[in-house]
């Protein structure tokens, strides 16, 4: 169990890093703050660039934390608020087999790893914090916490709600 959970916060982690460092720097064939915070401003968003990068913060923030292990509670809940945004404000109106499905598996990942915790192959095992930085309670924490916060942003954070979006999340 502990390679299997190494593999998957590892390769979901990395994923996470890379769709970070396009909103925040373009690369990888990202658009960088501009290019991102005009698309997040074509969505709705108030504030386009402090979107994009805030969003792009919390994945290559929440990606190394998870790719490393370390405070995987956190790390779940940073891709957790981008996957809830990413959902509501882009993907669900396309409906599930035709944009969402992504977006949910990454969610239930991070949930799902926030719960389990890192397994044996981590910083929080290392210093001795993942008998207390897991289980089914801090699954749910990290799953409200995203959720409370992705209500926020998708309320108060937008004015209008866009008909089609112009590239993905």
């Amino acid at each position: 169990m502990s390679y299997g959970l190494l593999l998957l916060r590892v390769v979901v982690g990395l994923a996470f890093i890379g769709h970070g460092t396009q909103k925040l720097f373009g690369w990888f064939g990202g658009y960088g703050p501009q290019g991102t915070g005009g698309f997040f401003a074509s969505q709705g968003y108030r504030a386009g660039v402090l979107m994009a990068v805030a969003a792009g913060l919390a994945e290559a923030g929440g990606g190394a934390l998870l790719a490393l292990g370390f405070l995987t509670p956190l790390a779940g809940t940073l891709i957790a608020i981008v996957m809830i945004n990413a959902i509501g404000s882009v993907t669900f109106k396309r409906g599930f087999m035709l944009g969402s499905e992504l977006e949910i598996v990454y969610l239930t990942i991070a949930v799902s790893l926030a719960a389990t915790g890192p397994g044996r192959f981590s910083l929080d095992r290392a210093l001795g914090w993942d008998d207390n930085l897991s289980g089914a309670w801090w699954g749910v924490a990290a799953l409200a916490v995203a959720a409370v916060v992705s209500a926020v942003t998708l309320t108060l954070g937008r004015t209008t709600q866009s008909a089609t979006p112009s590239m993905p999340a």
